[in-house]
């Protein structure tokens, strides 16, 4: 598996504001991952809750760097590192990585957002931010996968304000975009991993199937997108990129 996008992958991810790498990391990779994280109490013990607008609540683990865990690994793969910082246009950090756990029948949906409306107050002066979200298990309708809007991120940054425990894109403009653009179900199998801009307009369904949605998702910011101001999320660290043998050889 190459490191970087083809001149093609990188043309659809700039013309559609998304694009996903099927197979990017492999199963057994993806296996390790799931292990660590079921058997990891330090992980189970950083889980908090956000509720949508219905009190279905989503977990999540937050961290603002990359060290030598085993998330990390997945975070500072060339894999994934390159990709961004062809997007980008430049040198990358980790902005920050999380896992999200949508469990079986509870897990909370996430309302019509775009990263940048939360990272714009952060003190990112300009849109120059990423994220990819890699499987941990199968995302399908059912249980809650990544819905995006097809070229949404040419709209540019609208405004955000609150519904429930999260914040929501203005809704009359998101009601006119579902009319134009294009809404794309992001159906992964375990290892596929999607690369999406921070202005796209993304959100998924609660879970209401019998198998969880597991997901890391790594986002990055440009270095010379270093933030003017300090926020809950860092200003530019260098980040050192791990080769590809670099997951299977991990131990604890």
């Amino acid at each position: 598996m190459t490191s970087t996008f083809s001149v093609n992958e990188l043309a659809a991810y700039q013309r559609d504001g998304f694009f996903i790498v099927r197979g990017l990391f492999d199963p057994a990779e993806i296996g390790k991952l799931q292990d660590y994280a079921k058997s990891d109490q330090a992980f189970a013990s950083q889980l908090y809750g956000r509720k949508d607008a219905s009190g279905k609540e989503t977990k999540l683990a937050l961290w603002n760097t990359a060290g030598e865990d085993l998330y990390s690994m997945f975070a500072r793969s060339r894999r994934v590192v390159d990709r961004m910082e062809q997007a980008l246009g430049g040198e990358v950090y980790l902005y920050h990585m999380k896992m999200m756990l949508k469990e079986p029948q509870v897990g909370g949906a996430w309302e019509w957002h775009q990263d940048y409306g939360y990272w714009y107050s952060n003190g990112c002066l300009l849109p120059l931010l990423a994220s990819s979200l890699i499987a941990v298990s199968r995302a399908n309708k059912a249980n809650g996968c990544l819905q995006v809007l097809r070229g949404s991120h040419l709209m540019g940054r609208i405004d955000h304000g609150k519904t429930g425990d999260q914040t929501g894109a203005d809704l009359e403009r998101v009601n006119v975009a579902l009319e134009r653009m294009e809404l794309v179900y992001c159906e992964c199998e375990p290892g596929d991993t999607i690369f999406f801009d921070s202005n796209l307009l993304h959100r998924s369904d609660a879970n209401d199937s019998d198998d969880p949605r597991w997901s890391l998702i790594c986002c990055y910011n440009a270095r010379r997108n270093d933030p003017y101001k300090e926020s809950r999320h860092p200003r530019y660290t260098p980040l050192a990129k791990v080769e590809e043998e670099a997951i299977r050889r991990w131990q604890r």
